[in-house]
């Protein structure tokens, strides 16, 4: 970047012109408590999120378009230096990085549409830098403030990276926010004070003509899709006290795996084995119910959805929910499959074919390894009330 500033300024002086491990249990008064604030966190009119992008005068730039975003600021954070300057950031040596700082109304945007803004600036597949600026005081990265954050960064994140949209894995780092420091005032709103400066860095910094490339069919989101559903009435809110919580899921180490999971179990979810046809529990269970992943417990898919295809392993023409699970490119087979995961816990689940019922022609092929099946009548003791309605209803 300032390389790019020395030519910019000379330009300027010219003239010229980013069996299962999860078991929901009661509420104890701490987690009573522990839900309150991740809620408030959720639904408070006003919220923060941070990120980093590379050069901070790009992400603001963006994240100043977005409906509901009220403030954004230009800082350091992910270091351990305390209130750095920009000269002692920029030389690398204090481990912080340029991020920005996010002030929006949660009730007009929510989070994942601001995760969705990030993917429109920033190269989640490059973690030494950004673009022309390199080092990892230009590192990407996510900075959560809380668990509801933390989840749907790496939900977005996960969905991201089985897209196919970028040829190389999405790297980009989740981690806990922690000290920001804002920037020096010549940084705030630079695109607005330097406005020639500062298209002639974007132009020569190679960021554009990436996102180009890798969002051909543009950078224009529909925030209309991202506007915060409606407030649950108290009923709801009742239903849902035992409700299955994924911001209290945090995935146990290989060998916790191991221990635990049975072999087969093991082998299907963490190292992408495909179990035998036929001779697993699911292929031809028939009650209503759900199923949810073996490790996390997290909602894949309704029995409702389900169908006999014949081929021996339990199938469905959709997931219970459209996020439910993670599509991703496998070529370890005989040309190209697409293969099926599960959100929040990263599972292998099966693979999904164009031959299934006319419904949705879709046929999601999955293991019995990788799922536990919860009868109707077991669903709301353990934490899936909610789903009730979707495990008897089709949806079309």
């Amino acid at each position: 970047m300032k390389l790019l500033l020395s030519i910019a300024g000379i330009v300027f002086a010219l003239g010229l012109g980013a069996s299962v491990l999860y078991a929901p249990t009661a509420l104890t008064e701490e987690t009573q408590t522990e839900s309150a604030l991740i809620e408030n966190a959720q639904h408070s009119p006003t919220a923060v999120a941070t990120f980093a992008g590379g050069c901070f005068w790009c992400v603001e730039a963006v994240f100043e378009t977005v409906p509901g975003v009220t403030d954004v600021i230009s800082g350091y954070t992910g270091g351990d230096e305390i209130s750095p300057t920009y000269k002692e950031v920029a030389s690398g040596a204090t481990g912080h990085t340029e991020a920005v700082q996010i002030h929006y109304d949660s009730s007009v945007i929510t989070y994942d549409g601001l995760l969705e803004t990030l993917w429109r600036t920033a190269n989640p597949t490059d973690n030494n830098g950004q673009y022309v600026d390199r080092g990892q005081q230009y590192r990407p990265e996510i900075f959560y403030h809380n668990e509801v954050q933390k989840v749907a960064a790496t939900i977005s994140k996960n969905r991201l990276d089985g897209s196919g949209r970028y040829n190389k894995p999405v790297v980009i780092a989740i981690t806990p926010a922690s000290q920001f420091y804002q920037a020096e005032e010549y940084h705030q709103d630079y695109y607005k004070k330097n406005p020639v400066r500062y298209k002639f860095y974007t132009r020569n910094s190679g960021r554009y003509q990436f996102i180009d490339s890798v969002w051909p069919e543009g950078r224009d989101i529909d925030y209309s899709a991202y506007r915060p559903e409606l407030p649950i009435t108290r009923t709801q809110e009742a239903i849902s006290m035992n409700a299955y919580d994924a911001t209290s899921f945090v995935k146990p180490t290989d060998k916790e795996l191991k221990d635990k999971l049975s072999r087969i179990q093991y082998k299907v979810t963490q190292k992408d084995s495909t179990e035998r046809p036929f001779a697993n529990p699911y292929h031809d269970e028939k009650r209503t119910g759900i199923y949810v992943d073996i490790v996390s417990g997290e909602p894949l898919f309704a029995s409702v959805d389900k169908y006999d295809s014949g081929t021996g392993w339990p199938s469905f023409d959709k997931p219970i929910a459209e996020h439910a699970v993670i599509e991703k490119e496998d070529r370890s087979l005989f040309g190209l499959r697409i293969e099926i995961r599960s959100a929040i816990a990263d599972s292998h689940l099966g693979h999904v074919f164009t031959d299934g019922p006319a419904s949705t022609g879709l046929r999601y092929c999955m293991n019995s390894a990788a799922m536990r099946f919860i009868p109707l009548e077991q669903m709301a003791s353990e934490g899936y009330g909610d789903y009730v309605d979707r495990v008897t209803n089709k949806v079309t």
